[in-house]
């Protein structure tokens, strides 16, 4: 692949992963106006299946219908694939509610360790040492970013237990959206599974909102988060992946952690300090080191 293909690649994935790191930003201001997670979650989901059926038809007339259409079993399974997209946001968002964002990230990362950890359930066979050392440095990262140490942070535990239950179901998406229905549009893909992700959602909005549903939400906050948040990313990381190889879209999609630590440092006022800088660049390299020999085969 050319030089130029590859920097598209990086580009892309780049600007798709800057778009989810900017995420629970947003999210987090929406609550400053009192807006619920239900409120929040609905909005996202539901002009995000408009805007990528959109998009979805503008590419059939494009390619005058000759696309390949998902069959019954593809969209079986990327529906249910993404009823895990659904509930790492309502997770994640409920993690955000309750501690900071520069630590709500941190925990979230901790897909790096638990993907090691499922594939090696799956594989039957212990991971690389390279694999564990990168498992290792995590842990330390995660260790002084969230700041346990000192504990100058108010660590809440609910704001823990949802980010962990966000990383485990963030940690399923990615393993299952990465091996089904790969015939198709990554358009197609990702509508079918925003449609799976709805319904945890739209669930999770009947059982756990008991105020009348602001509808304000859709005009506020909706369109910013259906853009940052369903729209743009996985549109941009499945074209931009084909490109770099997994190992190199991966260390590039690394840049969500410090984008979404600086989102919160300017827009809300987080107080982060050179410790947690310190685990935030640990868990970066972690990253690096564990796709460090791909990245010599592109």
């Amino acid at each position: 692949m050319s030089t130029n293909q590859v920097l598209k690649g990086v580009f892309l994935v780049g600007l798709g992963a800057t778009s989810y790191g900017m995420l629970a930003t947003f999210v987090k201001l929406a609550y400053q106006e009192s807006f619920t997670t239900a409120e929040v979650t609905t909005a996202q989901f539901i002009l995000g299946i408009i805007g990528v059926l959109i998009i979805n038809s503008f590419q059939r007339i494009k390619n005058d219908n000759t696309l390949v259409k998902a069959t019954k079993k593809n969209i079986f399974q990327l529906m249910l694939a993404g009823t895990s997209l659904g509930m790492t946001s309502v997770f994640y968002y409920l993690c955000v509610k309750y501690i900071d964002v520069s630590v709500a990230i941190v925990l979230l990362m901790q897909t790096v360790w638990m993907g090691v950890l499922l594939e090696m359930i799956l594989d039957k066979k212990l991971p690389s040492l390279q694999k564990m050392i990168a498992v290792l440095i995590v842990l330390i990262g995660t260790i002084l970013a969230t700041n346990l140490f000192k504990n100058e942070i108010s660590l809440d535990w609910r704001g823990l237990f949802w980010g962990i239950l966000a990383a485990a179901s963030f940690t399923t998406t990615m393993f299952t959206a990465n091996r089904i229905a790969l015939g198709i549009s990554a358009a197609q893909r990702s509508f079918y599974m925003l449609l799976g992700g709805a319904v945890i959602v739209f669930f999770f909005a009947l059982i756990t909102q008991n105020t009348p549903f602001n509808f304000e939400i859709f005009f506020k906050w909706g369109i910013i988060l259906a853009l940052f948040g369903t729209i743009i990313p996985p549109l941009l990381l499945n074209a931009g992946f084909p490109l770099t190889g997994i190992g190199l879209g991966s260390i590039v999609s690394s840049l969500e952690l410090p984008i979404s630590v600086f989102m919160a440092f300017f827009l809300l006022n987080e107080e982060v300090n050179y410790i947690q800088w310190i685990g935030i660049a640990l868990i970066v390299l972690a990253i690096i080191i564990m796709n460090l020999n791909f990245t010599k085969n592109i």
